[in-house]
């Protein structure tokens, strides 16, 4: 089969597609044809930087995400040719990803799905559909009345998360930084251009996603109301932490601070996600689509940083 495989720091210029063995398949693993998977600014990273650690497996074959049909089911309950998605635990950094035309994969982060969406479509949902579901609905429990606040909409993540908000039927204000992406989020009630400053510029948040991180949290927790749930999610800002945080003095009486981990999804919540997605007819919104013939042109627009919308690649 065809895969990406690196070994050490690699530059968009020295993605190549190379000749593999298909991987043979173990107890507990199933093998997946993949059709489809979006790129993830993990994964960047991952070839940018994190590939010199000694705690990522190599060679690696990168991607933490894919879509597709189960080849081989194993020892497991799926059933050769069922969708199924397949997302984090270790995928691309412990184990082979999705930059493959198959996948081994540990059938406890593989999850059998029902749609009818495209394979593109489908795509941008595993890591990004997810994690925006588990940040309002686990950490943010967001309900129809609240008003939402998303930090740093105009990613990926942002968008899935207005559409999720508004099928609620919740008032959503999204940020962004840049003025050209207002019109992209014309789903929110209100967009505003964010300098860093939101604090007294809104008002009655109940509830916030903040996707920039670290570098405007403190801003954010003093943005909303009282009683108000703010969930760092992101780190968009690409400040990591908080040196000198002091959560008694930062987080003022009556917010509450909170997260959402990516790492272990079940099926019970890919079932919920979907059912979710389908009675609301939601149609997952992606940037441009490559060909994985052409993934080193996918990586490189990845790189440029000017991309409009998560990048998904097709078999």
């Amino acid at each position: 089969m065809k895969a990406v495989v690196i070994n050490d720091v690699t530059s968009s210029d020295n993605m190549e597609l190379v000749d593999v063995e298909v991987p043979k398949v173990i107890p507990g693993w199933v093998l997946v044809k993949i059709k489809a998977f979006g790129l993830n600014h993990s994964e960047q990273i991952l070839r940018l930087n994190e590939i010199k650690y000694d705690y990522i497996k190599k060679p690696i074959i990168p991607g933490i995400e894919c879509v597709g049909e189960i080849v081989d089911a194993s020892d497991t309950d799926f059933k050769s040719g069922q969708k199924v998605i397949a997302m984090m635990g270790g995928m691309g950094r412990s184990f082979n990803g999705s930059y493959a035309e198959y996948a081994l994969l540990p059938a406890h982060h593989v999850f059998a799905i029902e749609s009818n969406l495209k394979w593109e479509q489908l795509a941008v949902i595993p890591e990004t559909y997810y994690t925006a579901w588990g940040s309002l609905f686990e950490s943010l429990n967001l309900k129809y009345e609240d008003t939402l606040l998303i930090r740093g909409a105009s990613c990926a993540l942002g968008r899935a998360a207005i559409q999720l908000a508004k099928a609620v039927g919740c008032k959503v204000i999204a940020t962004t930084h840049k003025e050209k992406y207002i019109s992209d989020l014309s789903e929110a009630d209100q967009v505003i251009i964010d300098d860093g400053k939101l604090t007294k510029k809104i008002c009655g948040v109940t509830k916030a996603l903040d996707l920039v991180g670290p570098r405007n949290l403190t801003d954010t927790l003093t943005a909303v109301e009282k009683g108000a749930l703010v969930c760092q999610t992101g780190i968009l800002g690409g400040v990591y932490s908080l040196n000198g945080f002091d959560p008694i003095k930062d987080i003022p009486n009556r917010v509450y601070l909170t997260g959402f981990y990516s790492n272990y999804p079940t099926q019970e919540i890919v079932d919920d996600m979907f059912r979710f997605i389908n009675v609301h007819q939601i149609a997952p919104k992606y940037g441009p689509v490559f060909k994985f013939d052409d993934i080193k042109s996918a990586i490189k627009a990845q790189d440029s940083g000017g991309v409009d919308g998560k990048i998904v690649v097709t078999m």
